[in-house]
């Protein structure tokens, strides 16, 4: 059987070439009901656009490039939604590699985005604190996402700092005098959440214990250190444990909890990167929400911007402030646990 060439699509829909062009490159051009008309004469004879062909031929790409560390992450879920709601309002599609927070295979990725003649690619890396980005191609932009940069390059990212600064201002204003920080900062986010605690509490007096244990995505590690925070006696045991992510922080509930204490009346708990998918727990957990989906829309805004041609930093990063989420696991009043207390909370608005 040949294949559907874009004439046919023409003849069976009765339109131009340039119509069916339109319809495929800028739909937003062609009226509704002609729209539907060449869809559907693309679903009978099964045409599929040559991509391919059409760049060598001179033609652009109209699609944007997306490598995500995981999928297993509220974060890269939010981030690659803002993505694809950005890009389609500027006519692009997406696509999207998960690179299962494998570095060699998440830079395999990105090279073949940009050998693909992608418009733009939008990169989340998986970054310790020695990260660096690789060599740019010049003729096509990539923005990285959630990393704060160090060395030339596009970055948006979340004020991981401010993440700090906040959880910490938030739990001291419930009374936290005595704060343990859970958690191997393994990652420069990590990294600056703690510089952020570890800044607001000299400013306010309070005393902190940095714990560098516990894998960021470990709640059993955050059991284990919960429980052991909890069974210390009298003026050894923190009032409030802080966890550097949201999976450690539902463990270190869990372990409070095993321990026979209660939360907040004993202990005060609290997650700093407004995770969903660690929020099963029995105890509402108080977070910081990172701004994914706006840190995904505002990258696709930066790409559109540089092929544009509008002038840019050539170290451009652009920050996007946190979210406080206060929940049960620090309400201490019993007016501030009515306050907090979810009700209806709608997950869908942080994923």
């Amino acid at each position: 059987m040949s294949k559907a060439k874009i004439g046919d699509v023409a003849r069976e829909a009765g339109v131009s070439l340039g119509t069916v062009s339109n319809a495929l490159n800028h739909p937003e051009k062609v009226r509704p009901e002609t729209l539907e008309h060449i869809n559907a004469a693309i679903d009978r004879l099964g045409y599929v656009p040559n991509q391919g062909a059409r760049q060598l031929a001179g033609g652009t790409s109209r699609v944007f490039g997306l490598v995500l560390p995981c999928l297993d992450h509220a974060f890269s879920l939010q981030i690659a939604n803002g993505v694809q709601a950005e890009a389609r309002r500027h006519g692009y599609d997406l696509l999207i590699a998960s690179a299962g927070n494998d570095d060699i295979l998440e830079n395999r990725y990105m090279r073949y985005f940009l050998g693909a003649q992608m418009a733009g690619v939008l990169v989340l890396p998986m970054a310790d604190n020695a990260w660096k980005p690789p060599v740019q191609t010049p003729s096509i932009p990539i923005v990285y996402l959630g990393i704060h940069g160090k060395t030339p390059g596009m970055y948006v990212a979340a004020d991981n700092e401010a993440q700090g600064r906040a959880i910490l201002e938030h739990v001291h204003s419930r009374g936290a005098h005595r704060v343990a920080v859970v958690g191997n900062a393994e990652f420069a986010s990590l990294s600056l959440r703690v510089r952020g605690i570890c800044d607001a509490a000299r400013e306010l007096g309070v005393e902190i214990e940095l714990i560098g244990r516990g894998d960021w995505d470990s709640a059993s590690d955050g059991f284990v250190l919960g429980k052991w925070f909890a069974e210390r006696y009298g003026g050894m045991r923190p009032d409030c444990l802080i966890g550097l992510t949201d999976v450690l922080a539902a463990g270190l509930a869990d372990g409070v909890l095993a321990a026979g204490k209660k939360i907040p009346e004993d202990v005060l708990v609290a997650g700093c990167d407004g995770n969903p998918l660690a929020w099963g727990g029995s105890v509402p957990l108080t977070t910081i929400a990172s701004p994914g989906e706006e840190i995904g829309r505002r990258g696709v805004q930066v790409l559109v911007d540089l092929m544009e041609g509008k002038r840019l930093d050539v170290l451009h990063q652009e920050m996007v402030e946190p979210k406080l989420l206060a929940r049960m696991s620090t309400a201490t009043t019993r007016i501030a646990r009515k306050q907090a207390e979810p009700v209806a909370l709608n997950l869908g608005e942080y994923l």
